[in-house]
């Protein structure tokens, strides 16, 4: 999969507003090439983290995932502590098992380098191992944040 193909499928689930920060926007340099999707009927960025990202690049506070290299992205879910267990096989609290991936592995799915404890889920370079998972874990994702933008305005 493609940057271009996920974020039309992201989009194609309604209400989702995209950040693309770039020079000359404010945004910090650091998030320059990245994209952020958030659940926004609105169509304002909420006051939230968003519901899924793609970053293109190493964070300095992050286990190196290899995204500096050409071409490289990772996708970044917040799918919850119940969706994170089922996929990954551990409470996202627990440390990590011996045997599970790193986070410069591509096209597995695997906990966040970072977020993890926090149930995010990510994907570095997806392909065809993945796709099909990777879109319903994207829909998981929109939903919940969905829930959480409805129960925050009272529906």
């Amino acid at each position: 999969m493609t940057v271009d193909e996920i974020i039309t499928f992201i989009e194609s689930l309604g209400d989702v507003v995209v950040q693309r920060p770039a020079e000359g926007d404010g945004s910090p340099e650091i998030a320059w090439g990245d994209v952020f999707f958030y659940y926004a009927p609105d169509g304002q960025i909420p006051p939230t983290q968003p519901f899924a990202t793609i970053v293109t690049k190493d964070y300095p506070d992050e286990l190196p995932s290899g995204l500096d290299a050409e071409g490289s992205f990772r996708v970044n879910l917040s799918t919850g502590k119940d969706e994170f267990a089922a996929r990954i096989g551990r409470n996202p609290k627990a440390p990590a098992g011996a045997l599970e991936p790193l986070s410069a592995t591509d096209d597995v799915l695997l906990a966040h380098p970072t977020y993890g404890s926090l149930g995010w889920l990510a994907v570095k370079n997806p392909g065809p191992n993945t796709e099909a998972e990777l879109q319903e874990l994207i829909g998981r994702a929109h939903s919940l944040a969905k829930g959480r933008w409805d129960r925050s305005n009272g529906l």
